[in-house]
C-alpha cells in the first residue's frame, strides 16, 4: 500500500519535497536510523515517494510453527505498487526455522482450490520435503476401486413409509432392587470373535416399547469358546423370556447358562461328531441336552412357586467348530426365531419347519445315512429321547418342538441366527431385507459398531428386543 505525498507548497511548485532528517520518523513519534548508502536513490532520478519504512522485526520468543495446510500464503504487491524501502542495516533478522518445519504450501488459484474441495478427481498436492524425495508418494488414480467397506450403502435409521411410534434411543431404566444388583440387565449386548474360517458378530439390544415402559430386557445372549486350537468349539445361545411373565428376562438368562454348562461339558465328542458328520449322533445328543437344560428351568420355576409354562424361555443355538477345514454349522433350538443365508446377493429362509425337524443333510466329512441300522430315524422323527442312565428319569420333553439343522456352508455365505424380534420384520418387510442384504454383502463383515447400526435398524410395527449372530464365512 503506497501513501501519497504532501500537498506542494503554492510558492514553489516545482522545488523537491523537503527530506526528514533521519531521527525524524514519518508521524514525529520516533526515530530511525538512516538507511544504507547502497540504498539511497541516485541524484537526478525520479523522486521517491514519501512512504513510511516497515516496522522493525521482533526476535520471536521461540521458533515459528511450521506452515500447515490452513496457512494462507501472502497476497503479491501489485505491480504498480512502489518496492518496499530496505531494512536497516540494525534490524534483527528473522530466526531461521527449524530443519524439520514443512514450508507453506504454495498458493492456489480458487478454480483449483474448489476442484480439490470437491474431490472431483483431483490429486492432493503436497509441499515439498526434501526427507521425502528418496521415496516420493504416488497419487492414487482417480479411477482407483475404493475399498470394499466403502461399497456398503450409508446406514439407515428405519426403513419403511415412517418412522415407528417409539424414540429410537432408551429413555427409562428398569426399577432396580438394592439387595438384588446382580439381577439387573443391560440395555445392549455386543460381542464378536473369529475363528477357523468364518467371523463372527452378535448383538442383543431391547425393543423400543421396552426402552420406553423401562422394561427390562427379556432376550438374553451367551456367545462362549469351549477347548483350544482346532479342538475348540464355539456356542452362540439365545432365549427369549415369555411375554408379559414378571421374571421373564431371568428365565432367558438362565436358560442359556444351563445349555451352556450342557455343551461344555460335551464338546470334545460334539466335535468330533460335527468332524465325522455324524447327523444322528448330534440330533440325538443336542436333543437331549436341550430337553434337560429346560427341564433344569421348569424345576427351578417349581422350586419357586413359578408357574412352569411361565418361566420359560425360547432357545436357539449355533454350534462353530475352530478348525478351518471344517465348514459344518450346526443349529438346534426350541421355539420361535429365524435361521437365514444370505448367498449371492439373496436371503434365504432355512429355518427347519415343524413337520421337517431334520433339516438337511450334510455333505462331506464322512456323512452317514438318513437312517441307521441303531434306530436312529425313529428317535429324530418322534422326539423321544433316552435318559442318560438307568438310575436317572427322563426329562418332560419341551411344549415347543425341537429343531435342528446341519448344512456346510460355503465361501461367501453369511448364516443369521436371531430371535423373533428381528425375524418378524425381516420375513414381512422387503425393504429390511434389501437393506441389510446390501449391507452385509460386502467381501469384509462389518465391524462392532457397524454391525449393532445395522442390527438396530427399525421398522414401524415391530418393537420387540432383537437378538442376533451372524457368521462370514471367509
Amino acid at each position: 500500500m503506497t501513501f501519497p505525498s504532501g500537498p506542494t507548497p503554492p510558492g514553489n511548485p516545482t522545488a523537491a519535497p523537503r527530506r526528514r532528517t533521519p531521527t525524524q520518523s514519518p508521524t514525529g513519534e520516533g526515530t530511525t536510523s538512516r538507511p544504507p548508502a547502497a540504498a539511497l536513490p541516485a541524484p537526478g532520478g525520479p523522486p521517491v515517494p514519501s512512504q513510511p519504512p516497515p516496522p522493525l522485526p521482533r526476535r520471536p520468543s521461540s521458533p515459528p510453527r511450521p506452515a500447515g495446510p490452513w496457512t494462507r500464503s501472502p497476497a503479491p504487491p501489485p505491480s504498480d505498487a512502489a518496492p518496499p524501502m530496505p531494512q536497516p542495516s540494525d534490524a534483527v533478522p528473522p530466526a531461521p526455522q527449524p530443519s524439520d518445519a514443512v514450508p507453506p504450501a504454495p498458493r492456489r488459484s480458487p478454480e483449483a482450490a474448489s476442484s480439490e474441495s470437491s474431490g472431483a478427481g483431483g490429486l492432493r498436492k503436497r509441499g515439498h520435503d526434501p526427507r521425502r524425495t528418496a521415496h516420493p508418494v504416488e497419487a492414487e488414480p482417480s479411477d482407483a476401486r475404493p475399498s470394499t467397506r466403502l461399497d456398503r450403502p450409508a446406514q439407515v435409521a428405519y426403513v419403511g413409509s415412517g418412522p415407528p411410534t417409539y424414540d429410537a434411543e432408551p429413555t427409562a431404566l428398569p426399577s432396580a432392587d438394592p439387595e438384588d444388583l446382580g439381577d439387573l440387565v443391560a440395555d445392549t449386548v455386543l460381542d464378536g470373535a473369529r475363528y477357523g474360517a468364518c467371523t463372527l458378530r452378535a448383538a442383543s439390544l431391547r425393543g423400543d416399547s421396552a426402552r420406553y415402559r423401562g422394561e427390562p430386557r427379556r432376550d438374553a445372549l451367551l456367545t462362549v469358546r469351549f477347548g483350544v486350537g482346532e479342538q475348540a468349539l464355539v456356542l452362540v445361545a439365545m432365549a427369549t423370556g415369555a411375554r408379559a411373565t414378571p421374571g421373564a428376562h431371568r428365565a432367558a438368562a438362565e436358560a442359556c447358562r444351563w445349555i451352556g454348562r450342557a455343551v461344555g461339558l460335551s464338546h470334545v465328542r460334539l466335535v468330533e461328531d460335527i468332524r465325522a458328520a455324524r447327523r444322528g449322533d448330534l440330533k440325538s445328543g443336542l436333543h437331549r441336552l436341550t430337553d434337560r437344560s429346560l427341564g433344569k428351568l421348569r424345576a427351578g420355576a417349581a422350586e419357586q412357586g413359578l408357574d412352569p409354562e411361565e418361566y420359560t424361555a425360547h432357545l436357539r443355538c449355533l454350534l462353530l467348530p475352530a478348525d478351518p477345514r471344517c465348514r459344518t454349522r450346526v443349529f438346534f433350538g426350541v421355539g420361535a426365531g429365524g435361521l437365514f443365508r444370505l448367498r449371492d446377493g439373496e436371503w434365504q429362509d432355512i429355518e427347519p419347519r415343524v413337520s421337517d425337524t431334520a433339516g438337511a443333510p450334510v455333505v462331506g466329512f464322512g456323512s452317514l445315512p438318513h437312517e441307521t441300522p441303531d434306530g436312529d430315524r425313529l428317535t429324530m422323527d418322534l422326539g423321544i429321547t433316552t435318559p442318560p442312565s438307568p438310575y436317572e428319569p427322563a426329562p418332560a420333553p419341551p411344549r415347543e418342538p425341537f429343531r435342528f439343522r446341519a448344512s456346510v456352508a460355503r465361501e461367501g455365505d453369511v448364516l443369521l441366527l436371531c430371535t423373533g424380534g428381528l425375524a418378524e420384520p425381516l420375513r414381512g418387510e422387503a425393504p429390511l431385507a434389501e437393506h441389510l442384504a446390501a449391507r452385509w454383502g460386502a467381501d469384509e463383515p462389518p465391524g462392532l459398531a457397524a454391525f449393532l447400526a445395522d442390527a438396530q435398524v427399525r421398522v414401524k410395527g415391530y418393537a420387540d428386543d432383537r437378538t442376533a449372530a451372524a457368521v462370514w464365512e471367509a
